[in-house]
């Protein structure tokens, strides 16, 4: 059994969820799902991200504290939780005072090793992205985060970031995969290569952020502050040996493309400067565009994640999230080609193959099919060729390719309904009882493997599907390939996946 430790960013709590947050917290979801039936021993972990001038202007002009501003705001992250059925281990708020202890500990460490200096910032800020940037960096008078920037001058404290040049060189020549994908890895190289300046890490034209050790007039940096929760969630400081600590050894942080450089090249010197590993990697995933824009308040384009669980089910936004979407790529969320896939292929292709062969065993063979007691060449080649699929797919889960993921296993929904098609059981009944017995068997056994392969991602459903069919789905998807009895009973049948009427819009299903 392997240690791994998964994380989300922690989300910024200036507007509620949208579908982007979904799709970053849905795929870790997966992945850890994914390793733990695998066998490994997985932590999953998420939170808030709750500090920065930005929340407090957003608490003034609501007329509220920041702290009853993102007490509320938080929550909302917290309850689409459950409601996208996530199976993390544990939730962040970077309010909470074990995580002040952290940031406070970690800066005494990072000024003790010397990296720390007392200066006065001057230079551009990007309120929305928190991020400083100097004037060489703007792109047509925005940030290259695409937002609006401000002139400040300001006393603040710098870390030495200018000092870990060549150590970060140096690490990503030894540790060639440690950003993905490579476009993601290369930018991080070409950053770093053009000349890493000292990092402003404190503020002092505003008060909602975390005191620096020995001069409260100072906030720390909400980046800086922000970083240090996958240190909190690890149990950091108490636990301050984290370089032999077996989940520290193989963390994994997801993120969007847009912070990838907070993470890989900030929050890698900070480590580096306390003396703790960097991660054992970063994995950046694209943007969910809407309308072909990204998803902004602003814009009015967000997709609400709420109102497509609470319609369609959380398991279909599952699905569709991560097999429409090429992992690392941007993709476009459309109601259009939601309701296509989940027709196509959970509706007609998976939901119908299910309900076809459970419904003809319940009411032609009194709920009851026995395991062959040998199998014809059909059954031996249909057999081999789902056991190839389940196989093939987890190396395309390590790989991060959920989509293909994905894809394969619709190839086995296929091959299940072409052997349907092809050995027609219903034709049986009379003149082959015992073979449409043996080929309802095999078919429910195909259907518990493809099953297992759609759990991390369709867990509701996978749940129930196996429950109907007596078959307890916390086995491990290497291990017992085939049911674990030889007699199938089968419990009651209920379709999983009703079709959408593909003429009627979000709205008006809405208002239903």
């Amino acid at each position: 059994m392997s240690k791994l430790y998964i994380t989300t960013p922690i989300y910024y709590v200036n507007a509620k969820p949208h579908i982007g947050h979904a799709y970053t917290t849905v795929v870790c979801d997966v992945f850890a799902r994914f390793n733990r039936m695998l066998g490994n021993d997985v932590k999953f972990t998420t939170g808030t991200d709750e500090h920065g001038k930005k929340v407090e202007q957003s608490a003034i002009k609501a007329g509220i504290s920041p702290q009853v501003f993102t007490d509320g705001i938080s929550k909302l992250f917290r309850d689409l939780l459950p409601v996208l059925n996530i199976s993390n281990d544990d939730f962040i708020r970077t309010t909470e005072p074990r995580h002040k202890k952290t940031v406070q500990h970690f800066w005494q460490r990072l000024k003790d090793a010397g990296h720390i200096y007392l200066g006065e910032y001057s230079g551009w800020y990007d309120m929305r992205n928190e991020a400083y940037f100097a004037e060489d960096e703007l792109i047509d008078g925005k940030s290259p985060l695409g937002g609006e920037v401000q002139y400040m001058a300001e006393p603040c404290y710098f870390f030495r970031l200018s000092a870990f040049q060549d150590k970060l060189l140096e690490f990503y020549e030894n540790n060639p995969y440690f950003v993905y994908p490579v476009q993601r890895k290369n930018e991080m190289l070409s950053f770093i290569k053009q000349g890493l300046r000292d990092l402003a890490i404190s503020r002092t034209t505003f008060s909602w952020g975390i005191p620096v050790p020995d001069d409260p007039k100072h906030v720390v940096y909400v980046w800086l502050d922000a970083l240090t929760n996958y240190l909190t969630l690890n149990g950091y400081p108490e636990n301050e040996d984290q370089n032999n600590d077996e989940y520290w050894n193989s963390v994994i942080h997801f993120v969007g493309k847009e912070i990838v450089k907070f993470h890989a090249i900030y929050w890698v010197a900070f480590l580096m400067a306390v003396g703790i590993k960097p991660p054992k990697q970063i994995v950046s995933h694209g943007w969910w565009l809407s309308e072909g824009e990204k998803m902004s308040k602003s814009l009015g384009n967000v997709q609400d994640p709420y109102k497509y669980c609470k319609l369609f089910g959380s398991d279909a936004l599952r699905y569709y999230l991560l097999r429409e979407l090429t992992f690392g790529s941007d993709g476009n969320f459309a109601l259009e080609s939601f309701i296509q896939r989940y027709n196509s292929v959970l509706a007609n292709a998976y939901g119908n193959l299910c309900n076809r062969v459970l419904s003809f065993i319940q009411k032609r063979c009194d709920g009851r099919v026995s395991r062959p007691s040998e199998l014809l060449p059909d059954d031996e080649k249909f057999i081999n060729a789902i056991d190839v699929g389940v196989e093939q797919i987890i190396p395309l889960v390590a790989q991060y390719n959920f989509s293909k993921y994905l894809e394969k296993v619709e190839q086995m929904i296929a091959l299940a309904n072409q052997y349907v098609d092809f050995q027609k059981p219903w034709g049986l009944k009379d003149s082959a009882p015992k073979r449409m017995q043996d080929i309802l068997f095999i078919l429910t056994e195909q259907i518990f493997k493809i099953t297992k392969c759609l759990y991390p991602v369709m867990p509701t459903s996978a749940e129930k599907l196996l429950h109907q069919i007596g078959a307890p789905y916390e086995l491990s998807l290497m291990q017992n390939k085939t049911i674990p009895a030889d007699v199938i009973v089968l419990k009651a049948v209920d379709p999983l996946f009703p079709r959408i009427d593909n003429t009627i819009t979000l709205d008006v299903y809405a208002e239903q």
